[in-house]
């Protein structure tokens, strides 16, 4: 390249100020009188990340350093120092040795170089020159925003961290962070109260509440490696600011949010409206002249509150210019306000919808402890379409049920509702488990074609202690004998629900007294990290080696158990959504059970109180045999009056003593009050008045009337 120096022509993003020289191809610095390191000096941010110092007083030249001229509004003139390495001379070595020498690379969102004085300078630049134009700068000469290439840098970075915030105290402080100091000295933001929720009306007068104010710091810490600067005097700024104010319509404040756009606070109109904003006697801590900006929040549908961005007397006024910047802060910050509370109100439906979706306790069916957990795949996505669900069955058994629903959105939640109420409705029938997942396959087709879930449901028996398992794609369970070892069970896996044409199978396993069972999801063992089955083989082993720490005779307790389960997961092992229930089978002892078949016929109410009066004095009970024979003679009298086949009488004696009576008629008993001219319909009126508890559930094959009585 030759040695003919070639100018470069100001671009609308960097025009050169006024009382610049020109031929700068970049633009000179503007320069002031304030020297270095005041007392008082307050630390910015400068371009490189790090801290440099704002002069927040004018102190005296040091002797023997010329004074600047101040005849310019911007302070040039004599006082210009002239390089003869400078762009202004003729190139040859100097220029030469400039241009090849490594230029500094500025940081990522890098904000404007503000005031700092010759010692910072000459950390930066090793000799003392300014990095752009290679000047020797007399210390004290600040550095302002003033060009619009430094502006449009400025804007880049505090919009990229306002659009960094997530939650609307994030986005807020993402404001206040991005603007103190390097655009202003202090900042208070007042945002409406309540605020409306994407399209909804406000009701009620507009109140704005101050939300959060911010300010250079009066120190700063030097253990991290901030520069120290003297503790500045009291400030007028500190006090600015009213707690919550009501916009009046037709006042000078609903005006100026009416015209949306930033204004001086030296304009009559938003002078007015300063006392409504910040109080009786707030306008007197605003800096007089251009040193204040009042910019109105406009969200998508209205305005939502108002930035006000204060600069302190002795730092350089704001410009006409810098209304454009307050105007995209503005912006930026309402737009992501208003993305903050739709956010949070999406956050809030999908964690009420959640909670509905899942049951809040567990049941307490006799002969079987329960524990659960349920995980959601990350905090911002707090809804999935895992489930579990314990259902209590007539016979004191009890549906256990874990299933999945593909995706992580509101979609996946609504429609494993969906499934889990039909769930419930099928169990409410006492259909077998492969029967259930059939009908929850065709409701699942119902709902779309695409709507797939895998599920697991498993019934067991305290009674006979056997536990009837169907599969519909699920991963297997897992059951922790008492003796501490593991085991995987067997069960057919079957197709997911919602393929539609596709038969499943039940099979019967033993459930032994102490044994733990083990339904999860497939976000438990599987992830990027690691397969289904060798999350399975890793889960059996976890198992095994809790059971261990409380001896062969002795099985965990549930929720220590639940917890360790947990810990296996690792860093990367939280891909998915995690449902966990833990059933402990207790069993009922045969010597608790007592049995019996009924003819139909008109004596078996007085065999059944005959029978049930033995098994109660076995037992030691004898202090309920007059409720007991009462109750059993009503509700044998209404079975044997309709049913075809020998009728079924069962007690169990557990915490409580529990009765049920089973018959091949459909049709449930409903409690109504008796006239006085009825020979009947008493009966139920009776185990109402006596019994603890009481309920008829229909079976497939007719029905079950139970009562349950205290043991006293």
């Amino acid at each position: 390249m030759d040695s003919t120096r070639v100018t470069e022509q100001p671009t609308s993003f960097e025009r050169p100020q006024t009382g610049v020289d020109p031929a700068d191809p970049r633009g000179a610095l503007v320069h002031t009188s304030t020297p270095a390191r005041a007392p008082g000096a307050l630390p910015v941010q400068g371009r490189c990340g790090g801290d440099v110092t704002v002069p927040v007083s004018t102190a005296h030249t040091p002797p023997g350093t010329s004074q600047p001229d101040t005849s310019t509004p911007f302070g040039k003139g004599k006082d210009t120092v002239s390089d003869p390495a400078s762009e202004h001379s003729q190139p040859g070595a100097e220029q030469t040795a400039e241009r090849d020498a490594p230029r500094p690379r500025p940081a990522p969102e890098g904000i404007p170089l503000q005031p700092a004085d010759e010692q910072d300078r000459q950390a930066a630049t090793g000799d003392g020159q300014e990095r752009r134009t290679g000047q020797s700068l007399p210390p004290g000469r600040p550095t302002p925003m003033r060009r619009d290439g430094d502006r449009l840098r400025f804007v880049g970075a505090a919009t990229r961290r306002i659009a960094r915030g997530i939650d609307l105290d994030e986005i807020v402080m993402g404001l206040c962070r991005a603007t103190v100091p390097t655009f202003s000295d202090a900042i208070l933001v007042y945002l409406r109260d309540p605020l409306p929720v994407g399209d909804e009306r406000p009701t009620g007068p507009l109140v704005l509440r101050l939300r959060r104010t911010d300010r250079i710091p009066a120190e700063r810490d030097t253990e991290n490696g901030f520069l120290p600067a003297a503790q500045p005097e009291p400030n007028e700024l500190d006090s600015v600011g009213a707690e919550l104010c009501e916009v009046r319509p037709g006042s000078a404040l609903a005006e100026v949010l009416r015209g949306v756009r930033p204004v001086f606070t030296d304009a009559p109109a938003a002078r007015a409206a300063l006392p409504e904003l910040l109080g009786e006697g707030g306008e007197f801590a605003v800096p007089d002249g251009q040193r204040a900006i009042l910019a109105p929040l406009r969200g998508r549908r209205r305005v939502i509150g108002a930035a006000l961005f204060l600069r302190r007397p002795e730092r350089i006024a704001f410009e006409p210019d810098d209304l454009l910047v307050a105007a995209q802060l503005a912006t930026h910050s309402a737009l992501g306000i208003d993305k903050a509370v739709l956010y949070g109100r999406e956050a809030y439906i999908a964690d009420e919808l959640q909670r509905t979706m899942l049951p809040e306790t567990l049941p307490r069916p006799t002969g079987v402890r329960l524990a659960s957990r349920y995980l959601p795949a990350a905090e911002t996505a707090r809804v999935g379409g895992d489930w579990y669900d314990a259902i209590p069955l007539p016979g004191s058994r009890v549906a256990l049920v874990v299933g999945d629903v593909m995706g992580h959105s509101m979609t996946s939640a609504a429609i494993m509702g969906q499934l889990r109420t039909t769930a419930q409705t099928l169990a409410g029938l006492d259909l077998p488990p492969q029967e259930v997942l059939h009908h929850l396959d065709e409701q699942a087709q119902r709902l779309g074609v695409d709507r797939m879930a895998t599920c697991l449901y498993a019934v067991y028996d305290p009674v006979s202690h056997r536990i009837t398992i169907a599969n519909a794609g699920h991963p297997p369970p897992v059951l922790l004998h008492l003796g501490g070892r593991a085991e995987v069970l067997r069960v057919p896996a079957g197709a997911p629900i919602g393929v539609g044409g596709v038969d499943f199978e039940a099979v019967e396993l033993d459930a032994p007294a102490g044994a733990t069972l083990l339904l999860y999801t497939d976000g438990l063992v599987e992830s990027r990290l690691r397969d289904v089955w060798t999350g399975i083989e890793q889960l059996r082993e976890k198992l095994a080696a809790t059971a261990q720490l409380t001896g062969p005779d002795h099985p965990p307790p549930l929720e220590a158990l639940c917890d360790e389960v947990l810990d296996m997961l690792g860093p990367g092992d939280r891909d998915d959504d995690i449902a966990l229930l833990a059933a402990r089978f207790d069993g009922i002892a045969p010597s608790d059970v007592a049995y019996w078949f009924l003819e139909p016929e008109d004596a078996a109410p007085g065999r059944a109180r005959r029978l049930a009066r033995r098994a109660l004095q076995r037992w030691g009970l004898e202090e309920l045999s007059d409720s007991v024979e009462l109750l059993v003679s009503e509700v044998v009298t209404n079975a044997v009056r309709y049913a075809s086949r020998p009728v079924t009488l069962r007690l169990l004696r557990t915490d409580v003593l529990r009765c049920e009576v089973g018959d091949d008629v459909p049709q449930l008993p409903r409690l109504r009050q008796a006239r006085a001219t009825d020979e009947g319909g008493r009966g139920l009126y009776l185990v109402n008045r006596l019994a603890r508890r009481w309920g008829a559930t229909r079976l497939s094959t007719g029905k079950v009337v139970w009562f349950e009585l205290n043991r006293g």
